[in-house]
């Protein structure tokens, strides 16, 4: 990939003066009513926050659920901004929607995650933006790991004359439970950076956990390894709020996460310890992610040989899984011994699973 992609990026700033790490923006997932909007623009604009971010056009997963009030809520927008001073941005998905945004004065574009994964929506916004140079623009990573998807999606908003350009990783989507909705995968955006240096990147903690509890670690470990900035889900009543509930924050909570987070200093090194260590702690949340689904799938065998009468340590089998796993981890130039002991462990409590799932079957009937 060429190393002078993106190369004309012009800094993010307010009224001209560059932003100061981190950046915050900060509002409702979705803009339900003037009163909800207003409310919470206030609050925030009390915290110090300076970009008040509201969704007007809301795509969801399944029909049926509250997908905005659409072009309507523009005009809230433009309030925020009258009352307080505070730059607005909306997510936009066709150029339809680009065109009603700035004609209604919004500050930032955002566009979304399924968005950034179809280039030919993305293209679409992006003619939509052709001749507006002062439009600033945030590109969210793809529903799906690809970074070259992300940067093509970049590309294509840059090729229409866009250079107030950032993204915005907020987790990728993945089958099956996790601890988070989304999988951070810190790795791909730190290349993302490393390729083009000069993109400033926020972090999505909001969409990337799924649950409010979750908005400061991986706000702090954003930080840590060197983002930008944050966009975060708050609302004057989150437990109310239309879409997305769970995880949206109050604009007081947000207030104290905020003083909560500790800024070091950009400057070092994308291969400091501190990002390598979180590097190993999302490895780690990965792992458990994934011992946890085999586990469950255990429990599933566990149940098919107790229906037929099957014995639960199927030997020949075992043998068979234990030889191929051994064989593969040489491949990725992992220690034999050292996988074996950890495919031992795993079987061992694969038994112990299905063990409980036969006996409490049998204690049942």
């Amino acid at each position: 990939m060429q190393n002078n992609i993106l190369s004309g990026i012009v800094p993010f700033s307010i009224d001209g003066v560059a932003v100061r790490r981190p950046v915050v923006v900060a509002g409702p997932c979705s803009a339900e009513t003037e009163r909800q909007v207003l409310a919470t623009a206030r609050e925030l604009a009390r915290a110090g926050v300076r970009i008040f971010r509201a969704g007007v056009w809301k795509p969801r997963t399944m029909p049926g659920g509250f997908e905005g009030v659409g072009r309507r809520a523009l005009a809230w927008l433009k309030k925020v901004k009258e009352e307080t001073g505070m730059l607005v941005a909306t997510e936009v998905a066709t150029s339809e929607h680009v065109v009603a945004a700035l004609e209604a004065g919004v500050d930032i574009l955002w566009i979304g995650a399924r968005t950034t994964a179809n280039p030919f929506a993305i293209q679409d916004v992006a003619d939509a933006l052709e001749g507006h140079d002062e439009a600033t623009v945030f590109v969210k990573n793809p529903v799906n790991p690809d970074l070259e998807l992300w940067i093509g999606a970049l590309q294509r908003v840059y090729n229409a004359g866009v250079r107030r350009l950032g993204a915005i990783h907020r987790g990728f989507s993945a089958y099956g439970e996790h601890v988070y909705r989304n999988q951070p995968q810190w790795h791909i955006p730190l290349e993302l950076h490393r390729l083009v240096p000069s993109l400033p990147i926020l972090c999505d903690p909001s969409h990337m956990g799924g649950r409010r509890e979750f908005i400061a670690e991986l706000s702090q470990q954003a930080l840590d390894m060197g983002f930008d900035g944050l966009m975060v889900e708050s609302h004057c009543d989150p437990d109310a709020a239309m879409s997305d509930s769970s995880q949206q924050v109050s604009p007081t909570t947000l207030e104290a996460i905020l003083r909560s987070l500790v800024v070091r200093d950009k400057h070092c090194s994308t291969e400091s310890l501190a990002q390598l260590r979180q590097q190993i702690d999302s490895c780690d949340n990965e792992l458990l992610d994934v011992l946890a689904r085999r586990m469950a799938v255990c429990r599933d065998i566990g149940r098919y040989k107790q229906e037929h009468g099957m014995q639960v340590v199927q030997n020949d089998r075992y043998g068979l899984v234990l030889n191929s796993r051994v064989k593969r981890a040489a491949a990725l130039g992992l220690g034999e011994d050292f996988v074996r002991a950890i495919m031992v462990a795993i079987h061992e409590e694969s038994v112990n699973q299905q063990v409980k799932i036969v006996n409490r079957k049998g204690n049942d009937s």
